[in-house]
């Protein structure tokens, strides 16, 4: 056998002199077999280090993969990074391994890896919807018992279930913290494309809170961006009003990066900040960072239970999963409106 071949089921046979269907027998225990034919395999196996075809296998008895295949938008985003771990701890018990891949936010490209994913025969199908992406070619699929679960955001055109965040209830208790300290002026950054969900949710927060507040909504306070840079721009967009706001509300931990950016590369130590969702080193900040925080964690571990609830049997309605939020007051949230001076001519 060459050194750089990978060694394969016809090699181990070779080795114990006898026949691959005898090694395959041995390996999948699903035949007759010696003990010491047995243990003749195995030692082959070790020596050699061959490693079994288990999609192969699988697919050729008509059993599921012992994998789940879980679609995020984006790896390197430490939010998806954390629900994507939880899922992972809660499965290992059942013997189940989690194989991921990134769509980009493209609906091709998240379309090709649930086709890749579900050529493999997965135990469970995990998806964080792209915008514009459609699942009615799941339907059959989910009919015939594959638990599929859409997380962060619903999918459209199947029911199924889903586990989101409590969004606007978050974003409404952000502004709202801003409004109990004096702010009137809040300006609204929010992820690209407006049509994401969490966007939507969010920003139908934010303006649920300023209704109740009796505080006229202004479409000119609310400013959108795909990525720090741009969140950055943003904030310099909305600051450099006629008549800027007194706060800003970040609708995701990217934007919240780019505003404090801006905010300190513009030396504007007066502007309240409120961000939705949690950013590394927020309390080391100067002030720390009053964010509405999700639970990825709980999100990760209630996407796994459900799944494996529907893997158990569970064929009830599909349900949606809410994780809540909580408002941790850090300080920038909390910084008045500052009082302006008018001149006397």
């Amino acid at each position: 056998m060459a050194a750089n071949r990978r060694p394969t089921l016809a090699d181990v046979a070779r080795e114990v002199g006898v026949s691959a269907k005898t090694v395959s027998r041995v390996l999948n225990e699903d035949g007759p077999a010696s003990a010491q034919t047995r243990e003749q395999v195995l030692a082959a196996v070790t020596k050699l280090g061959f490693q079994p075809n288990l999609m192969a296998r699988n697919i050729r008895v008509g059993g599921p993969d012992t994998t789940i295949g879980l679609v995020i938008p984006d790896l390197a985003n430490p939010f998806f990074g954390t629900v994507a771990r939880s899922i992972e701890d809660t499965v290992r018990d059942r013997g189940l391994t989690l194989l991921m891949g990134s769509s980009a936010d493209d609906p091709e490209r998240e379309r090709a890896l649930t086709d890749k994913f579900l050529a493999r025969r997965v135990s469970i199908l995990m998806v964080v919807p792209s915008v514009g992406a459609g699942h009615a070619h799941l339907k059959t699929h989910r009919a015939t018992g594959l638990p599929i679960v859409f997380i962060d955001r619903p999918g459209t055109g199947l029911a199924t279930d889903n586990v989101v965040s409590s969004n606007r209830t978050g974003a409404h208790d952000g502004v709202m913290h801003l409004i109990t300290h004096g702010h009137r002026r809040i300006g609204f950054v929010g992820d690209l494309p407006a049509k994401l969900y969490t966007r939507r949710e969010r920003l139908a927060g934010y303006r649920s809170a300023l209704q109740e507040a009796d505080i006229d909504y202004d479409r000119s306070l609310v400013a959108n961006a795909h990525d720090q840079q741009g969140a950055e721009a943003a904030a310099a967009h909305l600051l450099d009003l006629a008549d800027p706001p007194t706060a800003l509300f970040a609708g995701n931990n990217i934007m919240a990066l780019g505003i404090v950016a801006e905010l300190a590369r513009s030396k504007r130590k007066h502007v309240a900040i409120v961000a939705f969702d949690d950013v590394s080193l927020a309390d080391v900040l100067e002030p720390a960072l009053t964010v509405v925080a999700q639970d990825p964690e709980e999100i990760g571990r209630a996407a796994a239970r459900t799944a494996l609830s529907r893997l158990d049997g569970d064929r009830s309605r599909a349900r949606t999963v809410t994780v809540p939020t909580r408002l941790i007051v850090r300080g920038s949230g909390e910084q008045p409106v500052p009082v302006r001076t008018s001149t006397v001519l």
